[in-house]
């Protein structure tokens, strides 16, 4: 039987229809868009009453596609952008008038407990020792510690994404070398006195992560993350989606996150590795627990 997640948020607004098969899911429809909730928008302002709208209406499309797929249950979830917004209860009442679903803004601890839970179900299978999730969002970055059989013992919310970084710093097309370095020191600035014994194992979810696997191979070393910034510093973003068969607002955005991905896996010690699960995934494994 089918379950469906939306997930709100900074950078987009994604679905996820999966049903279980084995103890794992099995992904019958993902569909993303751009709605850039977070554009622009300092930790609590305002989203606004248009983009408000149109973000219901995604939301709409999304919900008649899970439903097509006669999903048994649907969660929709919003993350930091809508959490930290001053009209961030609006989307919520928006989006149930104008579909009937209700949205949870997830609290910071919730996101990383979900982005975990996702991202250590989808490795195929079991690691003994401490895995580390690294989640970049467009406003913000959530890192998780902990086990497989137990969960997250630690996490910390950083206020920092790649859609804030993008638009604060990366102006030229391709991004200059100055812009280039400004958002690495700002990155650095967030990250700064920030250290952890080594996992086992490094996970990076989210947008970014899942973008680079097309860019720079499903592992990131040090020497690919560099890689991946030289390519995105030498041509312009139309040139590179077309290339790379990514979205172009997604290249405009990913310079940020690799800077992001880049800082929290030098402070892990260990070079990160893409997951197959996420946020969305942890959500619809939550409701089969809760099922069960």
């Amino acid at each position: 039987m089918p379950y469906a997640c939306i997930d709100i948020g900074s950078n987009t607004t994604r679905l996820l229809v999966a049903e279980p098969v084995n103890g794992r899911l099995r992904e019958l429809l993902a569909q993303r868009a751009f709605t850039r909730l977070g554009k622009g928008m300092k930790p609590g302002g305002a989203i606004g009453e248009d983009k408000l709208a149109e973000v219901a209406g995604v939301v709409a499309t999304q919900v008649r596609l899970a439903r097509e797929l006669h999903a048994q249950e649907l969660r929709a979830v919003a993350t930091a952008a809508i959490r930290t917004a001053s009209d961030g209860q609006r989307l919520v009442e928006v989006v149930r008038a104008r579909t009937g679903v209700e949205v949870t803004i997830l609290t910071e601890q919730q996101e990383a407990r979900l982005a975990f839970l996702g991202a250590t179900r989808a490795l195929g299978h079991a690691y003994d020792g401490d895995v580390a999730v690294a989640d970049v969002g467009g406003s913000s970055s959530e890192l998780a510690l902990g086990t497989m059989d137990r969960g997250v013992r630690w996490f910390e919310s950083f206020p920092v994404g790649s859609g804030f970084l993008a638009d604060a710093y990366l102006r030229s097309d391709p991004p200059s070398a100055a812009e280039l370095q400004a958002t690495r020191q700002h990155v650095e600035g967030v990250f700064e006195g920030l250290k952890l014994d080594p996992p086992q194992l490094a996970v990076a979810v989210g947008g970014s992560a899942s973008s680079l696997r097309r860019l720079v191979g499903a592992r990131l070393e040090h020497e690919a993350l560099e890689r991946g910034l030289g390519v995105l510093g030498a041509a312009a973003v139309d040139e590179v989606a077309r290339r790379f068969e990514l979205d172009p607002e997604r290249v405009r955005l990913l310079p940020a996150g690799i800077m992001i991905l880049e800082a929290i896996s030098d402070r892990l010690g260990v070079p990160l590795q893409i997951g197959n699960g996420g946020l969305r995934e942890g959500v619809i494994l939550d409701l089969l627990n809760r099922f069960r």
